[in-house]
């Protein structure tokens, strides 16, 4: 090799390292806008936060503000688990072991008994059962259930919960229909909840520190969830690549399809959580924006702190994690959150 051909080599090489730093440079201060947001913001959000950004198959940005508090700590996202019970329902329709318009009086028979088996499998996923909800409001909801199962749970809706209009006539935002949802599925399969969640959704996801055991050891498809940074990125990941993860299909596009359609947008509203004003609800998340009657943002946030959400139009997901009860304040910390992430991707440049 010519003394000529060695020195063009090294040059060559000297500037493809120097290329390579310039980039590392160029992504570090791209992501610092978002590390400037947590650290202006960690106050706020009650001191120890994690926030995660996943695009183009890996996530990109990772913010831990505490040793104690990371993206492998188990963490209650209470109304964020309620996409997850959507797309387990969604795999029992693709089975066809239940369709939307199953009514509970074919698997819940105590709901029959008092004047309540009308209510069918997608008015329990959106909010429309037309039964009494929480009276103490959603901010109130905590994994505390008081009933050993959710067959118990049902005895205690069909005895106690009025009903307060027609299935699919008003929106309610509550605990009730989601854990409706879940005991049908809990019939057709003859199995727990938590463990078809478990066979369905969990293990293919690998979110293997997720459960929906609360802290009574009792199961709630609609406020029990725990689950890591790690696990629920996942989830969002499979959401935002048409239902595969790792090159498994685990939901179909005629479900990923369903969770990004507004269902009874034309309903009035009876009841919402603060930060949902004006917004439409799919199965188990909202549509931030939408295109077209498609969802394009969605998220499903537990109003105590956690913010998961995808965004199809830039093709990324992302989630805001912060210890229960400290969390932003509803939807204008989210926005200025995704804000900042949208501008560290380089999206509208």
């Amino acid at each position: 090799m010519s003394y000529k051909f060695r020195s063009i080599c090294l040059n060559f090489s000297i500037l493809l390292s120097f290329l390579l730093l310039l980039q590392a440079g160029f992504s570090q201060s791209n992501f610092s806008t978002i590390d400037d947001f947590i650290e202006k913001n960690k106050k706020a959000l009650g001191g120890e936060v994690i926030a995660l950004v996943w695009k183009d198959g890996k996530v990109v940005y990772r913010k831990e503000t505490s040793e104690d508090f990371n993206s492998k700590t188990p963490v209650w996202i209470g109304a964020s688990g309620q996409w997850l019970t959507a797309a387990l329902a969604m795999t029992y329709i693709e089975e066809n072991k239940l369709t939307l318009d199953t009514r509970v009086n074919k698997l819940i028979p105590i709901l029959a008994k008092y004047m309540k088996g009308y209510i069918t499998l997608k008015q329990s996923l959106t909010h429309t059962t037309g039964l009494e909800g929480e009276k103490t409001g959603i901010g109130k909801l905590a994994p505390k259930m008081k009933f050993e199962s959710l067959e118990e749970e049902m005895e205690h809706f069909a005895k106690k919960k009025e009903i307060v209009t027609n299935p699919g006539t008003e929106f309610y935002y509550s605990n009730v229909g989601m854990d409706i949802a879940g005991r049908m599925m809990e019939v057709v399969s003859k199995k727990t909840f938590d463990r078809i969640i478990a066979e369905k959704i969990l293990r293919p996801l690998k979110m293997r520190n997720t459960t929906f055991f609360n802290d009574n050891m009792s199961v709630n498809p609609s406020t029990s969830a725990q689950t890591t940074a790690n696990d629920y990125i996942n989830f969002l990941a499979m959401l935002l690549n048409n239902g595969t993860f790792e090159g498994k299909k685990i939901l179909s596009d005629k479900a990923i399809e369903a969770l990004s359609t507004p269902q009874f947008p034309e309903l009035p509203v009876k009841y919402t959580p603060k930060g949902t004003e004006g917004l439409h609800y799919s199965f188990g998340a909202w549509l931030m924006e939408e295109d077209g009657g498609k969802g394009t943002v969605i998220a499903s946030p537990s109003f105590g702190g956690t913010w998961p959400f995808i965004d199809k139009k830039n093709n990324y997901a992302a989630i805001l994690l912060v210890k229960p009860g400290s969390g932003p304040e509803g939807k204008e910390m989210y926005t200025k959150f995704k804000a900042v992430v949208d501008e560290a991707l380089g999206n509208g440049r």
